[in-house]
């Protein structure tokens, strides 16, 4: 079946090198058909599972569609090429390929489809390299913000934003979350803002910086229902507990189920977060924890009704 395939591959590339010949009669090469024998040759080659020739006939059919001046189809094919190095599990170079293509379909006026585009390079590249991704994330979303699809691109943001916790790049993720924030505010998404603003109290916490995280709350009792919530509820009591480094009123907001049900990522934050000078850890289990309990794994005490069904 392979060699089949490897045949036919081989049969469409002598086509597509004959569409290239002129002579007496045909004056100019036919790119077009080239380009489309090429594009059979990679798949052809894919079936085959043979990815380096397969990338290197959609870089051919890029070449072809280039000349032909169908710059959309040149970077479908780069994109194909980026592809092809995924299967061979060569990302570093399937990322450059898919970032080219995505520069050509921003050129050919088509930028949504370049911010998909970075989108998939980025969970391609999120287990081998956050920074990266982060990187692809964040540029994907501004192209999203540029044509004011905002609900696609804090979507993204939030992708990045999670990544920087998660790489304790937290001065970056305090500013990203806030644009989050913004971005949610103008969509008029408001009880997304609440969270992010949960997320930004941990974030600055985690930071050290009380006033920051303090300065978020109170800005946020502009936000339409979030005065009386159960988020400002609990965000008070944390940052009450916190300044004055009671361990407990922290741990049992910490780990609420507002708290806990969160992004794995600021679950994280929630679950590590210790008083100044508090020691490492709470000094003493909540009164009401079941005797069997296993330290830090117990049941929140009584105290955390307050805050359940934290994800409505």
């Amino acid at each position: 079946m392979a060699a089949q395939k490897i045949n036919e591959a081989h049969e469409h590339i002598a086509k597509a090198e004959k569409c290239l010949k002129t002579g007496l009669t045909k004056w100019k090469p036919d790119f077009d058909s080239a380009a489309s024998e090429y594009a059979k040759a990679a798949v052809c080659f894919k079936n085959a599972k043979q990815y380096d020739q397969a990338k290197d006939a959609y870089l051919k059919e890029a070449e072809y569609h280039t000349e032909n001046k169908t710059l959309f189809h040149a970077a479908k094919a780069i994109e194909q090429a980026g592809m092809m190095m995924k299967e061979q599990k060569k990302m570093p170079e399937a990322i450059q390929y898919i970032e080219k293509a995505c520069m050509m379909y921003m050129e050919n006026g088509t930028p949504d489809t370049a911010a998909m585009a970075l989108d998939r390079a980025g969970k391609l590249i999120e287990p081998l390299n956050l920074e990266k991704a982060v990187d692809l994330y964040q540029k994907a979303a501004g192209v999203f913000e540029n044509e004011d699809r905002l609900r696609q691109a804090v979507e993204l943001l939030g992708k990045a934003s999670r990544l920087l916790v998660r790489l304790k790049r937290l001065d970056e993720a305090a500013v990203a979350l806030q644009k989050e924030k913004n971005m949610y505010k103008e969509i008029e998404n408001f009880p997304m803002c609440f969270k992010k603003t949960t997320a930004q109290v941990l974030v600055h916490l985690h930071r050290g910086d009380y006033v920051a995280a303090d300065k978020c709350v109170r800005e946020s009792y502009s936000l339409p229902g979030y005065s009386g919530s159960e988020d400002v509820v609990a965000m008070e009591t944390l940052l009450q507990g916190y300044d004055e480094q009671d361990e407990d009123q922290v741990y049992r907001v910490c780990n609420s189920p507002l708290l806990k049900y969160m992004d794995n990522d600021y679950a994280k934050l929630a679950i590590s977060l210790r008083v100044p000078g508090g020691g490492g850890g709470k000094k003493k289990k909540a009164p009401a924890a079941p005797a069997g309990g296993a330290g830090g794994a117990a049941a929140p005490a009584e105290e955390d009704d307050d805050y359940e069904g934290g994800l409505c």
